[in-house]
């Protein structure tokens, strides 16, 4: 046998000469989508036009690839895949193109499983859904969850995109939803109806309007409820819009490096039933990167309940709260604020703020799995919480909003939990604390999406 002798390419050899994809000329003239059954002929239509308008290969692979990313993103189909070739009709030109979108149709019917982490809370949902319904990706589905602290919900929703370029969802939902808290001694079954709408209006900025009618059942949790919390106990009827606008320009949700993310919450409740306030709440964060993957992040959280005074009454339910392990740390869970027998009763108002210092994992490798997901951190929180009056004077203001403030603060380990939520354990020293207050010196073990 012979001998083989090889050597690999030389960098010129092996890149070959370089090709302008800008200055070959090429037309779609033709476009084919095979696999339609209960998609709309003209939800299509509009989403592959756009095709149509490129004057050369590189802009034509540019919007093949855009359209495919749309049809993917309508709610009709599991798979996209693409085919481009010449066109050869009779009316084809030198540089005519044909292109085909293979797509396979989502099931009608589905069922889902999943698991999702609130405020220090994990739940498990299961349910079944038509999809794309109606053939423009409308969605009608039926779920039961199950909370890990004894919260149940069953929701069933219908769902309209419009898929337009404000990416507008509308939703409405009939529900039930029961809950306790036995930090403040109740618990609390909300049946009601809601429409929602979601649609952007600017990049990175999404918006909300919900319009919400719900009849709730407030219960003693135990025998040793206090007689406060047992006064606000029966049915009440609540008719609200609310409003949300959310600013995310942060690069990561759960540790990010840089950008700043703000949310402003609006509700307002009164316009039946016999429950009315006015309701609202900023929430606001700011990253900066630091030398040696370290970042500071700042954050800061408001709220203002307002009631009305027409005839119209709010609950315990309604009322803000404050402290643990997702907002002031080093504090029991509402552990902030007005308590009667150790039953936390909430606030009209408060404030809070946090200041934290970042630093990935020492000893390891920067960029591998294990520092990716874990995060030293240490921190500082204050805040306050109160039936504060408020009068025309800023600093007399200030004042009070500051007077018997809590801080307290403390380092620990933070882990990114399947890029959606953070698991943190920390060590808590609590510094300044209020009487009637609950505080929590040592570990605190806490899970959310949102933290402080």
């Amino acid at each position: 046998m012979g001998t083989l002798h090889a050597k690999s390419p030389e960098p010129d050899e092996a890149e070959g000469p370089k090709m302008d994809l800008q200055a070959l000329k090429a037309r779609v003239q033709r476009v084919h989508v095979d696999g339609l059954a209960r998609t709309k002929d003209d939800l299509v239509i509009n989403t592959v036009r756009d095709v149509f308008t490129a004057q050369d290969f590189q802009s034509v692979i540019l919007k093949i690839h855009e359209v495919r990313t749309r049809l993917s993103k309508l709610g009709c189909f599991k798979e996209v895949g693409v085919f481009i070739d010449t066109y050869e009709g009779p009316d084809a030109l030198d540089d005519g193109i044909e292109v085909t979108f293979e797509v396979r149709e989502l099931n009608l019917l589905g069922a889902k499983v999943n698991t999702s982490v609130g405020n220090n809370e994990g739940s498990v949902s299961t349910g079944g859904l038509l999809k794309n319904v109606f053939g423009r990706g409308e969605e009608l589905s039926c779920e039961y969850s199950h909370g890990t602290k004894k919260s149940s919900s069953f929701f069933t929703t219908f769902t309209k995109p419009f898929h337009n370029d404000a990416a507008t969802v509308l939703s409405g939902s009939v529900y039930q939803q029961g809950s306790e808290a036995p930090w403040s001694g109740y618990k609390e079954l909300d049946r009601g109806v809601l429409l929602s709408l979601a649609f952007d209006s600017a990049p990175q900025v999404q918006q909300k309007l919900v319009l919400e009618g719900v009849w709730r059942y407030l219960s003693c949790l135990s025998r040793s409820t206090a007689f406060a919390v047992r006064e606000q106990a029966g049915h009440s009827l609540k008719s609200s819009l609310r409003h949300q606008l959310f600013v995310d320009k942060r690069d990561d949700a759960v540790f990010p490096t840089d950008g700043v993310a703000f949310t402003l919450k609006n509700e307002l409740a009164g316009l039946g039933g016999d429950i009315g306030f006015l309701k609202n709440e900023v929430d606001m964060q700011v990253n900066l990167p630091l030398p040696a993957d370290m970042v500071i992040q700042g954050g800061v959280i408001a709220g203002h309940l307002l009631p009305l005074r027409n005839n119209k009454t709010h609950c315990i339910t309604d009322r803000f709260s404050l402290g643990g392990p997702t907002t002031v740390r080093g504090f029991e869970m509402c552990g902030i604020g007005p308590h009667s027998d150790g039953c936390s009763l909430g606030a009209e108002m408060y404030w809070a703020a946090a200041l934290h210092a970042y630093t990935p994992l020492p000893l390891l490798h920067r960029g591998g799995t294990i520092s990716e997901k874990f995060r030293l951190h240490a921190f500082v929180n204050t805040g306050n919480m109160g039936d504060f009056i408020l009068t025309d004077n800023f600093k007399e203001n200030l004042r009070t909003l500051v007077r018997d403030m809590r801080l307290s603060y403390g380092a620990g380990l933070a882990m990114n939990l399947g890029g959606f939520a953070r698991v943190e354990l920390n060590y808590c020293i609590p510094l300044l604390v209020q009487r009637g207050d609950r505080p929590s010196h040592g570990l605190q073990f806490g899970v959310a999406t949102d933290f402080l």
